[in-house]
């Protein structure tokens, strides 16, 4: 890293404006993001998330604006981008064919570094499947693939991390695994753009939240910056009745790192708010 990196945003996006024919989907976006934290992008669906990172992530050409990644312009060198970022998109990308130990191994043969074997065992003690490394990934949870997905993504040691809404179709075991590696990541100095419509995602998660909605940031700051938009809270007591969510963790146990595969097809999904 440079030094003109270092003083800089790790992710900063000036004026992003892109249409697909009719449809304006982003309308000026202006964000940064700070080295080593955790930045969520609210919105609901049709927000314009997904279009953003893809620009960032040169997958996608804006219409107007800038934005670097790293210190790189995206436009002008994405080779440099890519080398500095990984993607995970909305549905975990593991080969279900191969183990959990045989995709990493794969994945870092491909990017041709060296000792394969011992990356891959790495990432497996890293994140809690050493046991499961020797099975199919067809045979994983849900909360184990996406984990898996991430473990893969982070072959290489990129700075950055896209996650596009990681949790989506997980069970809340699965969710609290997902949350729990985002975390390790960002104590790790990796820094984490993370999208999401689900409330809670944010707020366990996030140093800082922007709310996109219908193409732009209507609102950026910390948890409680935002919370200060609203008038205080008046105080009253009352008893608080424990959440489905709170019922369910509780009932099953531990919820920090399974090794226990699910029904694969299973596709419950996830118990927190959201903005639909």
């Amino acid at each position: 890293m440079t030094a003109n990196q270092a003083l800089e945003p790790a992710i900063r996006v000036q004026g992003i404006e892109k249409s697909f024919k009719d449809l304006h989907v982003l309308r000026g976006v202006n964000l940064d993001v700070m080295a080593g934290s955790i930045f969520a992008l609210l919105g609901s669906n049709g927000a314009g998330k997904t279009t953003l990172v893809r620009i960032l992530s040169t997958l996608l050409k804006a219409d107007a604006g800038t934005a670097t990644v790293h210190g790189f312009d995206v436009a002008a060198k994405p080779g440099d981008v890519r080398e500095s970022i990984s993607l995970t998109g909305q549905f975990a990308a593991v080969d279900e064919v191969l183990t959990g130990r045989e995709n990493l191994v794969l994945i870092a043969k491909l990017r041709h570094l060296k000792n394969p074997d011992a990356i891959a065992d790495d990432l497996l003690a890293r994140f809690s499947l050493t046991e499961a490394g020797s099975r199919k990934a067809s045979t994983y949870s849900g909360g184990m693939r996406r984990r898996l997905d991430i473990a893969m993504s982070l072959i290489g040691n990129p700075p950055i991390i896209f996650l596009d809404e990681p949790t989506t179709g997980l069970d809340p075991q699965g969710r609290v695994e997902v949350w729990q590696t985002v975390k390790e990541l960002a104590k790790g100095g990796t820094t984490v753009l993370l999208t999401t419509q689900y409330l809670d995602e944010a707020e366990q998660l996030a140093d800082r939240i922007a709310i996109l909605h219908k193409g732009t940031i209507i609102q950026n700051g910390t948890l409680t910056e935002l919370k200060r938009l609203l008038p205080p809270a008046k105080v009253e007591y009352v008893e608080k009745q424990p959440s489905l969510e709170d019922v369910f963790l509780a009932l099953v146990g531990d919820t920090g790192e399974t090794d226990t595969a699910d029904d694969p097809t299973d596709g419950t999904v996830p118990a927190g708010k959201d903005l639909r």
